[in-house]
């Protein structure tokens, strides 16, 4: 069997064979607010680190706000001495950039699986998680689902403008599930979908959505949760890419329109044991009862991970299948943790809180740590909704509450870290203060 770094340095070479027009990779991880950081390696370098060169990156880059700037954490940024730490490269992931005017590639990289991980590190906070849960057997299978807007590539006065119909140059100001849309954007659908997978990424269904220009795509059933969450990352990194190529934008944003629906992150998990077995459907479905039980109970002080900005709490509650409180169901999409109908063999959640520019390898750590904690507590959860439509529990809706109430649940620190916790509360309510240094228009308009 070929070592880490044979297979790194094997991986490097055969892209260099193949792509020899390619002259620098973009080397990328993502931060806390779900931004990507990074650096650009000559392909030359690039061979060197696989081999086993040091790759290191300051380690406060992790903790970057969501406009790129550093806030006193702890003693982080500011009396640290803004200290390296050493990254490693994401095997399989080098590939190709086909959206830039240049030939150029890209690769993951992460602290995870290096001799000393930042605590805080989105896919090191996912990656501790799933080996704890591997030790105890539990083995979960995940598919991501994400949903985004189009709009015109020109922003009018700072705000977005409906796509342009490519075929009658009208604006596409409608809200409809037509399928006819699919192919009045087939083009730049079609580059989505193709930049995707040569990206690595299992896209399967494409969907025109309710809001104007808004669209889903899913992704396959991955029984690597790491691979999933980088697949999640990486398509809005090139998607947004391809939709500047096509002469348009496209945002993960999560309440772009007040007046239509938002965007959200839709995530399946389903959990199986080492022989295959799925855990959720054994002694007549008990331990989806308690999964779900434990992923209520938590999701309120989840908040800030599935609500990363001011902007994603206007979602909540909204126009279409956008919860109010934690509640489940079976076969409802206005349920936050919905029971898709399924054989046994494919029984799970669909977590469905989660705005889309959440990030992706904090919501599905938190996602686990919720169906772990139930399947320990053996709790019986709240009547679902085909119930009792009442049914549900209150959770934050503004994102200093969320945070107060993130910072000292016990279950989350014992199983995220507590000083993870730490660092990305302080790190949202830095943001959150940040955003609010500012004063608009209406604010003169109302009380000047």
């Amino acid at each position: 069997m070929k070592s880490h770094a044979a297979t790194l340095l094997a991986e490097v070479r055969t892209f260099r064979q193949n792509h020899p027009d390619v002259r620098y990779v973009d080397l990328i991880a993502l931060d806390i607010p779900g931004h990507f950081y990074g650096k650009r390696y000559p392909i030359e370098m690039l061979e060197k680190v696989a081999a086993g060169s040091p790759l290191k990156l300051p380690q406060n880059a992790v903790l970057l706000g969501a406009q790129g700037g550093l806030f006193k954490i702890g003693d982080y940024c500011f009396n640290d001495g803004d200290p390296d730490a050493n990254r490693r490269l994401v095997p399989g992931t080098l590939k190709p950039v086909s959206w830039e005017s240049q030939p150029l590639g890209q690769m993951l990289i992460t602290s995870d699986g290096t001799e000393a991980p930042i605590e805080f590190e989105p896919r090191e906070v996912l990656a501790k998680v799933l080996e704890r849960l591997h030790h105890k057997g539990i083995h979960p299978v995940v598919a991501f689902e994400l949903e985004f807007y189009l709009f015109d590539k020109k922003l009018d006065h700072g705000l977005p403008q409906f796509a342009r119909d490519p075929l009658s140059d009208d604006a596409d100001d409608q809200p409809n599930l037509h399928i006819e849309r699919l192919s009045r954007f087939g083009d730049v659908l079609d580059d989505m979908a193709q930049t995707a997978k040569d990206q690595g990424i299992d896209i399967t269904v494409i969907t025109a959505e309710l809001g104007p220009g808004q669209f889903e795509i899913n992704f396959g059933h991955q029984g690597d949760g790491l691979r999933a969450a980088d697949w999640a990352a990486l398509f809005c990194r090139s998607t947004r890419g391809v939709a500047l190529k096509h002469g348009y934008r496209a945002s993960f944003m999560a309440k772009p329109y007040l007046q239509f629906p938002g965007s959200g992150m839709h995530v399946h998990v389903s959990l199986y044991d080492g022989a295959g077995n799925n855990l959720l459907a054994a002694h007549q479905q008990q331990p989806l009862r308690h999964a779900v039980a434990g992923c209520l109970e938590l999701l309120p002080h989840c908040m800030p991970i599935f609500s990363p900005n001011h902007n994603a709490f206007r979602r909540l509650g909204g126009t279409v299948n956008a919860a109010t409180r934690a509640c489940w169901g079976f076969e409802d999409r206005d349920a936050c943790v919905r029971i898709p109908e399924s054989d046994p063999r494919n029984l799970r959640i669909e977590h469905r809180l989660a705005s889309a520019d959440a990030n992706p390898y904090l919501v599905l750590a938190a996602i686990l740590v919720g169906l772990e904690h139930g399947l320990e507590a053996k709790q019986e959860p709240i009547a679902p909704l085909n119930e009792d439509r009442a049914s549900g529990t209150d959770f934050p809706v503004e994102m200093l509450d969320a945070v107060r109430a993130m910072q000292h649940q016990a279950v989350l620190r014992d199983k995220l870290g507590a000083e993870f916790v730490d660092v990305y509360c302080e790190n949202k309510r830095q943001d959150h203060l940040a955003f609010q240094q500012e004063i608009h228009a209406r604010e003169y308009r109302w009380f000047l």
